[in-house]
């Protein structure tokens, strides 16, 4: 797994985003004895010139240097500062570190991740800079894989991440979500399943093994991108699709089981989640390391 401790960083009180949950992640990943020297990466920055590889010179030099319009920065749903760019770039070096790992040994878990609202020109949805975007691209340009499914199981269509690869053969991405939320005016992924509010854990679940077992039939991929968000809780605050925490854990196993029968590497990003009790939405992420170490 990667993490590192400036994934939270101090937070405007009150603020809808929930900054703090990535260092309660790694606390109940201690408490739970999934935690070790062994186990845990420490990321470093992404260098500009790998995000470039992704996203537009203008757009990273505005956000690197604190000069986003009014605009950009109301869409984009975060204050800026010099803390949250070094925050976001190390959270792109996580998920590119990351995906150097699951290509070493075959399975790896971010606990951070998942920006997948994040265009080449501008942010938006809490997504600044698109880590899933950055870190295929970095394996493409190294051919280290030259069949990339990305499968998103945000409760949001992952619009970002769609638009950025809809000309690129070789990333196939899936978006599973709730079809009346967020972002309004969706994007084409290669697959979208856009599913009802108030969906469960059984017909969920149901829809998503029936989807993977297209997808590795279809697709074939040589590395599998994840992003297990988990804003498809019952109690979240911004989803609908009522998935329990048993659900949630369900999903991940299958998920990263499909893959691993299969041989596929594959990388996993936590992806939203968003509640004002900060422990209980730390276990609900928790489900994606429970179910890693479960294989």
């Amino acid at each position: 797994m990667v993490y590192h401790p400036e994934y939270s960083i101090p937070w405007p009180e009150g603020h809808r985003f929930p900054m703090a949950k990535f260092s309660e992640l790694y606390s109940v990943l201690k408490r739970e004895g999934l935690i070790s020297k062994d186990s845990c990466y420490t990321p470093s920055e992404a260098s500009e010139e790998t995000l470039l590889r992704v996203h537009d010179p203008a757009y990273v030099n505005r956000f690197l240097s604190g000069t986003l319009s009014a605009r950009e920065t109301r869409v984009l749903g975060l204050p800026w500062s010099q803390a949250l760019v070094r925050r976001t770039r190390l959270e792109v070096g996580g998920t590119v570190l990351a995906t150097k790992l699951a290509l070493k040994f075959g399975l790896a878990c971010q606990t951070a991740g998942g920006t997948h609202h994040a265009f080449p020109a501008h942010g938006s949805g809490y997504c600044a800079l698109n880590d899933l975007a950055v870190a295929a691209r970095w394996v493409l340009d190294r051919a280290y894989a030259d069949k990339i499914l990305i499968l998103d199981l945000d409760v949001h269509q992952g619009d970002g991440t769609a638009a950025i690869f809809l000309n690129e053969p070789r990333v196939f991405t899936c978006s599973v979500h709730c079809q009346k939320n967020f972002p309004f005016r969706k994007q084409s992924s290669d697959l979208d399943v856009g599913l009802e509010r108030g969906t469960g854990d059984e017909i969920y679940l149901s829809i998503l093994k029936e989807t993977l077992e297209k997808l590795f039939e279809k697709v074939q991929p040589n590395l599998v991108f994840y992003d297990a968000g988990v804003d498809v809780h019952q109690d979240d605050r911004l989803g609908h699709l009522n998935l329990s925490l048993e659900g949630i854990y369900q999903r991940d196993r299958l998920v990263l089981g499909a893959c691993v029968a299969r041989g596929v590497p594959v990388m996993a990003v936590i992806g939203g989640g968003y509640s004002k009790d900060i422990n209980a939405l730390a276990w609900r992420h928790f489900q994606l390391h429970r179910a890693a170490y479960s294989l």
